[in-house]
């Protein structure tokens, strides 16, 4: 009996010991990091804020007191529509594998995409809810279109803003943002040979090494080059050079960049998806780079004008925050400082000396802006990038280090990004004001425009007296 029962003692230790050898780590599933879910949740928030009442009140202020609401209803009512038709079919364009020009429709009405969704970050096996980066790159896509209307403002039909930002929104915006944006993420990235056939799928610039950490193609030139388009073919405001146009509201115009300038960290360290060193380098590099921009553009303005002015100084910041958008991501803060600094004398020659040289009505500035501080920009990435500049260099996925840096190999790769960019949108916005011209006109008559586009468009006013 003895025996027996030692006999199997024996084989119950060694059962357990077996159990214990046998037992295999069970794998445990992806899941979204909580600390990067709630700053992205934040994040897209503070784009929000840029929108609605950021820019409304930015645009808003430099208009004059007559068409004050029109410009707080186009920036509004385009917010509302591009969420729309985003969350329809514009993410699916955008973000899910097609050819280097246009995504799928695989995720059209959000099919497929639920609570456990994920996308991923830039760091291999981090993840966020797929709803919150829907909702993230929504915001991009609502605020870029509405950009556009600083160009033409005072001057063209309600009813014609919203088609236009339509077929533009469609055919500039979504193919624009999956060429420079869409890849197939980190994880993909295992070897060599899985490099190069993940990087067959991403987008055309992507392909081509082009830079873009926030925006700076997709967003500012995007949007500048489609309003220049639109200046020049609906033609000067009535009374442009001859009678006053001057902002009614500097104060409104104030407070609207400031409130560009707050949501623009949710912009750019947003667009780090992760709440690492990394977003809190691109914190920095955004705060000195439109600070930087500011004193640049009062002081070229103080030197040539004799005056430094309010208007100039936010005109300054939004400028930095325009430049630095793309280079966020790869620039030093001194980088960014200095980049700040020469778009701030840039814009400020754009917006003074090649407007007047060419003569067009660029009403609020919307190229002169962010069309030619989205250049500077985009350009600029190419070199403060440089790690011997103090920039981080590019992140190759494979060796897991900063891969070898070339200037200027990574100018030329800009340089494809911003012209492409140009003709792009160029293309696209000429085609869609002429469909909109033939289809419902674009411009008011002489008789709504004397009288302001809030009574005539809107039947109300901004301002009761």
């Amino acid at each position: 009996m003895k025996q027996l029962l030692t006999t199997f003692a024996l084989f119950a230790l060694l059962g357990y010991a077996g159990f214990s050898f046998a037992e295999t780590t069970v794998p445990v599933p992806p899941a979204a990091n909580k600390g990067d879910t709630a700053w992205m949740i934040v994040a897209t928030v503070l784009v929000i804020l840029m929108v609605i009442p950021g820019l409304a009140l930015f645009y808003g202020g430099m208009v004059r007191a007559k068409n004050m609401l029109s410009m707080l209803m186009q920036v509004f009512v385009i917010f509302s529509m591009m969420a729309v038709l985003w969350a329809i079919y514009g993410y699916s364009v955008a973000f899910t594998e097609g050819n280097a020009f246009f995504g799928g429709l695989s995720k059209m009405f959000l099919k497929g995409i639920t609570p456990d969704s994920l996308a991923t970050t830039f760091s291999k096996a981090v993840y966020v809810p797929e709803y919150i980066y829907v909702s993230f790159q929504l915001t991009f896509a609502a605020i870029t279109p509405a950009l556009i209307v600083g160009a033409f403002a005072e001057r063209v039909k309600f009813s014609a803003v919203l088609l236009f930002m339509f077929l533009w929104f469609t055919f500039s915006y979504l193919p624009m943002a999956h060429m420079v944006w869409y890849w197939a993420g980190p994880d993909a990235y295992t070897d060599a040979a899985a490099a190069e056939a993940a990087g067959a799928t991403a987008g055309f610039l992507f392909q081509k090494g082009a830079l873009d950490f926030a925006g700076g193609t997709v967003v500012h030139i995007n949007a500048g080059v489609a309003g220049l388009v639109g200046c020049l073919l609906i033609g000067k405001r009535i009374g442009y050079r001859k009678e006053s146009l001057a902002p009614h509201s500097v104060t409104m115009t104030m407070i609207g960049a400031s409130l560009l300038w707050v949501g623009w960290f949710g912009f750019n360290v947003g667009s780090n998806l992760e709440a690492n060193g990394l977003a809190a380098l691109v914190f920095v590099n955004t705060l000195l780079a439109s600070s930087a921009a500011t004193l640049s553009w009062i002081g070229a303005e103080w030197l040539l004008r004799g005056k430094p002015s309010m208007l100039g100084g936010a005109s300054g910041a939004v400028a930095g925050l325009v430049a630095i958008t793309p280079a966020c991501g790869w620039a030093g803060p001194m980088g960014s400082i200095f980049l700040g600094l020469a778009v701030g004398a840039i814009c400020f020659w754009s917006v003074t000396m090649l407007k007047g040289a060419l003569g067009y009505d660029d009403s609020l500035d919307a190229f002169g802006v962010h069309g030619v501080g989205g250049i500077v920009g985009a350009l600029g990435t190419g070199i403060v990038a440089s790690p011997s500049l103090g920039g981080t260099g590019v992140w190759d996925y494979v060796a897991n280090g900063v891969a070898e840096y070339s200037m200027l190999g990574q100018i030329g790769s800009q340089a494809w990004g911003v012209g492409t960019c140009i003709i792009w949108s160029a293309v696209v916005s000429f085609i869609s004001y002429k469909i909109v011209d033939m289809v419902i006109g674009l411009r008011v008559t002489e008789e709504v425009e004397r009288e302001g586009l809030d009574v005539s468009e809107h039947g109300e006013t901004a301002y009761h007296i």
